[in-house]
């Protein structure tokens, strides 16, 4: 028999797999919590019990979206190559296109800014991504690079990416501005690359 743990845990899922399915299909602000208890199958007490606003379960889900990207794996083709711009630009491009399937675009890319606001949003994204990053403009420019300017570098590259991902968001054919966007990112990144002849 199950603990109440247990159900507690089985009731959250529930609960954040009908608020994703909701948020992603229509939006937030025409999602309500009414609307999510139904979906999900409770009583909207529930819902209020283990999330304390639309906001909060809002927050939750995008997480859990961004979770979900970044552990996706690296194709084996992007681990692959040797120069650095080409591996962080298969990323990218991963990114771009996983960030722009319907059911992540809505939610992560369109109302995420807007409902949790950007520094919350640019919280997540660096909590994410940001590590990853830094390592990437570091194996770009070279284990001598000073530490600051790496820092201010994964800066400037984590808004590249996320202004590419605004840019698939809204275009006709996300998955072909993805690869234009990786393209023009390589590009890019050949340019940051620190020269390292003596």
């Amino acid at each position: 028999m199950p603990s109440q743990a247990d159900r507690r845990a089985a009731t959250v899922i529930t609960i954040l797999a009908a608020a994703h399915r909701l948020f992603a299909s229509n939006g937030f602000d025409a999602t309500s919590m009414d609307d999510i208890a139904e979906a999900a199958g409770v009583a909207k007490g529930a819902v209020y019990h283990h999330f304390a606003s639309k906001e909060a379960l809002f927050l939750r889900v995008l997480e859990e979206v961004q979770a979900g990207i970044a552990a996706a794996p690296v194709s084996p083709e992007v681990l692959a190559g040797r120069d650095p711009a080409e591996q962080i630009a298969g990323a990218v491009l991963a990114y771009l296109l996983a960030a722009s399937e319907p059911d992540v675009r809505r939610i992560l890319l369109i109302d995420g800014p807007a409902v949790i606001g950007w520094r919350k949003w640019r919280e997540i994204d660096d909590r994410y991504f940001g590590a990853g990053a830094r390592m990437a403009v570091q194996r770009l420019v070279g284990e001598v690079a000073p530490a600051r300017e790496v820092e201010l570098m994964a800066h400037l590259l984590m808004g590249a990416v996320m202004e590419a991902a605004i840019i698939c968001a809204t275009a006709e054919d996300p998955e072909t501005t993805a690869r234009e966007l990786a393209s023009a990112f390589r590009r890019m990144l050949a340019g940051m690359a620190r020269d390292q002849r003596p």
